[in-house]
């Protein structure tokens, strides 16, 4: 399968179609969702994005959830650290640093950063998406 760049609208069109195939079940720990403003990307100043789980069910997609419980905002460097390079240093050093701003609900996040980052909770959805990503 061809690589497509993080955040591009190919990639989006690709993992809908990945968690169409692995299936989106989601574990307790994940009922969150996340609105993520990635600024800088290659694809004009911001990128408003949507991950996280709802009735047990894994979601990500284009554009803002207006009943997220959090928003993340970042640069495009590092949001590709922590979600494609897998580095959860990389969040706690940008937000130490001042380039990650966290608004909303911190427990949920610390609850799904505790139980780990595989969407859906999907270890083999995780290794396809991260598989497709450039």
């Amino acid at each position: 399968m061809s690589k497509h760049p993080f955040l591009s609208d190919e990639r989006f069109a690709v993992v809908q179609r990945l968690i169409e195939d692995h299936g989106a079940e989601a574990p307790a720990h994940a009922e969150a969702v996340i609105n993520l403003t990635i600024t800088g990307t290659p694809f004009g100043e911001e990128r408003h994005i949507h991950m996280g789980a709802r009735n047990g069910q894994g979601r990500v997609a284009i554009g803002h959830d207006d009943a997220a419980d959090l928003t993340i905002t970042t640069d495009y460097d590092t949001a590709k650290a922590i979600f494609v390079s897998g580095d959860p240093q990389a969040g706690m050093q940008a937000m130490m640093q001042g380039k990650l701003k966290v608004q909303g609900d911190m427990s949920k996040l610390m609850a799904m950063a505790q139980g780990g980052a595989a969407p859906g909770g999907n270890p083999a959805l995780a290794e396809a998406i991260q598989g497709i990503t450039e």
